[in-house]
């Protein structure tokens, strides 16, 4: 496994330098299939960082109950606390864990299931052993029928759109690196991952011209 990344030290400006590089283009991939995640009663939620996305989805979504797990106790508070003032009965449907998301799953119940998880930009912090492991490990508590939402970086297969990505990937990898200690340099390969999962994607959508994606996957 490797080594754990600290982002308590960007935990507070986190949403500024978001905002300060892309706008709000990337809250619009996470929020953009909140729609379809209505009926949904059990989710696990992967680094979800200052909890922007997570607060829409308890808001808009009342039956909902979450787990939510991050290494930084920092992004968790600031998490906990924009929920809170979301929902009046965020408190009494949200559980936060402050954990190294492998472990956390690999600890489950057997008997623990659940028909959302949601990894938005967090695969794209892990290497390719890690992700195959973690989705792997995922696998047995997936409800019939569950949802895997995820939003990523990509790298478009366009001749034009192609440097610019890869550019703009490298340059936020060592970005990164610099300020949690984040070891990762490439993006992995989730589809086969989540394909062996029996999952198939219901519904992708992409952003600055590929380079970023949204997508629900289903299970079969």
């Amino acid at each position: 496994m490797s080594a754990q990344p600290n982002f308590d030290r960007i935990a507070k400006p986190y949403q500024f330098l978001e905002y300060l590089t892309l706008g709000s283009t990337l809250q619009r991939c996470r929020t953009h299939h909140l729609p379809a995640l209505l009926q949904q009663k059990s989710a696990l939620v992967l680094g979800d960082g200052d909890g922007r996305f997570l607060a829409q989805l308890l808001s808009s979504n009342p039956e909902i109950r979450v787990d939510a797990i991050d290494t930084s106790r920092t992004m968790l508070d600031l998490l906990e606390a924009r929920c809170k003032a979301a929902s009046p009965t965020a408190a009494a449907r949200l559980t936060t864990h402050q954990a190294d998301a492998r472990r956390f799953v690999q600890n489950l119940s057997p008997d623990k299931h659940y028909d959302l998880i949601v990894t938005h930009f967090f695969l794209d912090c892990l290497t390719q052993p890690d992700l195959e492991a973690l989705i792997q490990a995922i696998n047995p508590h997936l409800a019939p029928n569950a949802l895997w939402l995820l939003s990523d970086f990509r790298i478009p297969t366009r001749r034009l759109t192609r440097p610019l990505a890869q550019t703009a990937v490298r340059s936020l990898y060592f970005a990164f690196r610099l300020l949690t200690g984040l070891r990762t340099t490439r993006l992995p390969g989730y589809t086969v991952a989540l394909t062996a999962a029996h999952l198939v994607p219901v519904a992708v959508h992409h952003r600055l011209s590929g380079i970023l994606t949204t997508e629900l996957w289903q299970v079969t």
